[in-house]
């Protein structure tokens, strides 16, 4: 019988559960959690900021595993088989159905309302739907990748669900070969934002926060300028920046704060 940490209600401590064994279906796959992140989307989770969340819910959308069983022969996204013992993680987006208006039109799919999200908006009375337990089921359909051998399973996750998200805004943003790109906030999702920038051809890239500690780090990895926001002095960082660019200021700015 695994064990699971389950949120079950906002703003309450989170409760070690023991939940049923997952039924397993054509097409499933049993996963014996390795590792499993939190994310600040877990924060918000714990406090209730979120809408629609079926609570109790057992929180982890990024994660990665041992496959233990599946349900007949299934294949990753590469049409690679699935074998038992293999290292896998898999897409937290699940059921979006690319049929209705949001999908269609909208070209907005995170708003299709058949859409679900392991760790977020499937419900524990679900099944084992979050990373945040000793197995994870997922169900048929579910996207999943198996770990090449010359990526462990602890260097995966130490991209968390910062790295896609932050090649995301770098896809989004088009940077061009010299550009001046501002990185506005240093945590995970900006530093992974910085270094991409870098690798993507940019030719001054700028990142900002005000933790001294976090902008040592960005440094270390190749960042060009690294500016401390002063509480005494909210424009100097802008100041700054115009000074660096000659007056131009970014070609590119992403905002990686998380503040709303």
């Amino acid at each position: 019988v695994p064990l699971a940490a389950v949120m079950t209600a906002p703003n309450q401590p989170v409760e070690v559960q023991q939940l049923p064994d997952p039924i397993l279906e054509k097409g499933g796959i049993i996963l014996e959690t390795l590792y499993s992140e939190v994310c600040g989307t877990d924060v918000h989770l714990l406090h209730g900021w979120l809408e629609g969340v079926p609570y109790p819910i057992i929180p982890g959308h990024f994660s990665v595993g041992r496959v233990v069983e599946t349900g007949g022969a299934v294949s990753d996204v590469n049409g690679k088989l699935i074998q038992p013992g293999a290292i896998a993680t898999f897409l937290d987006v699940h059921e979006t159905c690319y049929n209705c208006w949001y999908c269609l039109v909208a070209k907005a799919s995170t708003r299709c309302p058949q859409r679900k999200v392991y760790g977020v908006t499937y419900s524990a009375k679900d099944g084992l739907p979050g990373g945040w337990s000793e197995l994870i089921y997922l169900k048929p359909g579910v996207k999943v990748l198996t770990l090449p051998e010359e990526v462990s399973p602890k260097q995966f996750i130490a991209g968390g669900c910062a790295l896609p998200t932050a090649l995301h805004a770098i896809d989004r943003a088009q940077i061009q070969i010299g550009d001046v790109v501002v990185v506005q906030g240093c945590g995970p999702v900006g530093l992974s934002a910085a270094i991409l920038a870098l690798l993507s051809g940019a030719g001054k890239v700028i990142v900002i926060d005000k933790f001294e500690s976090r902008l040592v780090v960005a440094k270390s990895n190749g960042v060009d300028e690294t500016l401390a926001i002063k509480a005494d002095d909210p424009r100097q960082h802008i100041e700054r920046v115009l000074e660096l660019t000659n007056g131009h200021g970014a070609d590119v700015t992403i905002e990686a704060t998380g503040i709303d």
